[in-house]
């Protein structure tokens, strides 16, 4: 490196820090990474099953489950093992050569999810940037919208990603401030207002698609009312406008459902009574699609939508690559094996049904919602009270891991492999936290 006007000749036997505490650790992440998170003050080394332990070897359940990526829990072997072998015969070769995975995952993705064709990318950002561009030519050369007038309609208080388009739609002001100029062509309407969306579809003949998540979960785990979804899809089908299902968070069985929208797929799980099955046009999964052991995201069409992608036109290097396809049937063939879908369905309506009878009795507790084991408890205080955050760290302190959002809510979603008698336990803790802390 040139230092000035002289050259300088790095240690080479400069070599990685060994972390030997917690502290460190922060310290380091603290001295040379971006600050563009806050996380609580933990650093873990080691995970599982519903289990993480940090640097000192401190035990801790895991309520998070990196955003739900983790639904099948942490380190699975068979989708670890799945990672390895194909990490030891092949791990890259690029979309410019053909790849003896990326066909088998494409068809057993495909066919469970109950779709002609998948579109590999790596990360939920990612994949919501190809629905959106998906929907964007789809308009132009088959609804026939004039060339670049389309526009999508999203809800307000959404979480797709950080990319500066995705931001562009956003009304987060972390997320927007001094990031602009920003992307046009979209609508913003409030979320759960079916009103709010049959009068931007009358009013605007240039409508390409409605992206939408089942349940925003980044918001704070707002569940729309009963038949939302599907009465926002036959809008669509009405005004020939694609319906676009963000399930990266809520897909891959965390909902009580192999898809929070279900629709014309192979569902795990039968509890579905009493919600319609909504079939999107375009469906968006990441997170759990690789377990949670390596960055995996997809989105999934028909033929009369998907097949206006030539080449050229949208790709990734990794998109589609051996590991991240071996990977993601592995992924997928645990959450059917061990029926995960069921199981949240079932320790969801426990979790629910303990937490909302605890917050008859302490005043802290404002509400619970969620569906499966996507869960949140409101918190009684403002947005902008550090409340939430001191439970989360009174709850790391007595070994659960949660983390707030908007201030004043904890969400909850723990691996999906949990068993009741583990989930009993992290009831108590929750229970007991919140106790102390009201004291």
């Amino acid at each position: 490196c040139l230092v000035g006007s002289e050259m300088c000749i790095r240690d080479s036997t400069m070599t990685v820090d060994t972390i030997t505490s917690s502290k460190q650790a922060i310290e380091l992440e603290d001295k040379y990474g971006a600050h563009n998170y806050h996380p609580l003050p933990v650093v873990l080394a080691k995970g599982e099953g519903v289990h993480v332990w940090d640097v000192e070897g401190k035990k801790y359940y895991d309520f998070l489950s990196a955003y739900s990526a983790v639904n099948q829990g942490h380190c699975h072997p068979k989708i670890v093992g799945a990672m390895n072998s194909q990490a030891e015969t092949l791990t890259l070769t690029s979309r410019a050569f053909y790849n003896d995975m990326l066909g088998k995952y494409e068809k057993f993705a495909s066919e469970l999810f109950g779709f002609d064709k998948l579109l590999p990318m790596n990360t939920g950002a990612e994949a919501v940037e190809t629905a959106l561009k998906l929907s964007r030519k789809w308009a132009y050369e088959v609804k026939g919208i004039a060339e670049n007038e389309a526009q999508i309609i999203v809800c307000e208080n959404n979480f797709h990603g950080r990319t500066t388009t995705i931001i562009s739609f956003s009304n987060d002001p972390v997320a927007r401030k001094n990031f602009g100029p920003y992307t046009d062509g979209f609508i913003k309407i409030e979320y759960d207002n079916l009103q709010a969306l049959e009068n931007a579809l009358n009013s605007n003949k240039n409508i390409a698609a409605f992206l939408v998540e089942p349940i925003q979960g980044e918001a704070g785990v707002y569940v729309p009312s009963d038949g939302y979804l599907k009465a926002a899809k036959d809008l669509c089908v009405k005004h020939n406008v694609l319906f676009i299902a963000d399930e990266v968070q809520t897909g891959i069985a965390r909902t009580g459902r192999l898809l929070a929208t279900c629709g014309d797929c192979s569902c795990v799980n039968k509890n579905c009574s009493g919600e319609p099955d909504v079939k999107a046009d375009i469906l968006i999964l990441g997170k759990a699609l690789s377990g949670g052991a390596y960055p995996v995201s997809a989105v999934l069409a028909n033929d009369d939508i998907m097949n206006v992608i030539k080449p050229g036109n949208h790709g990734s290097t990794f998109g589609g690559n051996p590991i991240a396809a071996s990977v993601a049937i592995a992924a997928l063939e645990v959450v059917q094996e061990e029926n995960l879908a069921e199981n949240s369905y079932v320790l969801g309506e426990i979790f629910r049904s303990e937490l909302s009878s605890f917050a008859k009795e302490n005043d802290l507790v404002k509400s619970v919602r969620g569906k499966g084991l996507l869960n949140a408890i409101l918190i009684n205080d403002t947005e902008e009270s550090s409340t939430a955050w001191d439970i989360c760290m009174k709850l790391r302190d007595n070994g659960l891991l949660a983390k707030p959002t908007h201030g004043n809510i904890i969400r909850f979603a723990p691996p999906l492999v949990m068993n009741k008698e583990q989930l009993m336990d992290c009831i108590s803790i929750i229970k007991k936290t919140i106790s102390e802390f009201n004291n």
